[in-house]
């Protein structure tokens, strides 16, 4: 577990522009039950998180259609919330960063942490772009 001095600004970074934070595993199951879709963007201290991951999550919101809830959990900080999300991510195995989006609870596109590791942010986004223009 890392201290929360130290993963505030790295949580802030997504739910300073309207990321809702999952902190257990109940919230997670209400925010993957609701209609629509969802993007559930699992937060990490890693550098592709900071360089890649968190940026091109929040460059992919610009586009018109975006999904309709907007998620994140933070690994090696809520173990019970993140433990839980990966349930829903099955058959793909744990990789943290990672970014996931869901439609009516069911998993429709997912980038996994060697889809993001030495890719621009940009790139992220435009993946991601292509997910919403598809699934949202």
């Amino acid at each position: 577990m890392y201290p929360a001095e130290l993963v505030k600004p790295m949580r802030e970074d997504l739910t300073n522009v309207g990321f809702e934070e999952l902190q257990t595993a109940e919230a997670v199951d209400a925010a993957l039950a609701k209609e629509g879709t969802t993007l559930v963007v699992v937060n990490s201290v890693c550098g592709c998180a900071a360089a890649n991951a968190r940026p091109g999550a929040r460059m992919s919101l610009q586009n018109a259609k975006r999904p309709d809830h907007i998620t994140t959990v933070f690994a090696g900080v809520d173990k019970e919330a993140v433990d839980k999300a990966r349930e829903y991510m099955i058959p793909f195995p744990p990789s943290s960063p990672c970014v996931a989006l869901f439609k009516d609870g069911e998993l429709v596109h997912m980038l996994e942490r060697h889809h993001i590791e030495g890719r621009p942010a940009e790139l992220i986004a435009e993946n991601l772009v292509d997910a919403y223009n598809t699934h949202c």
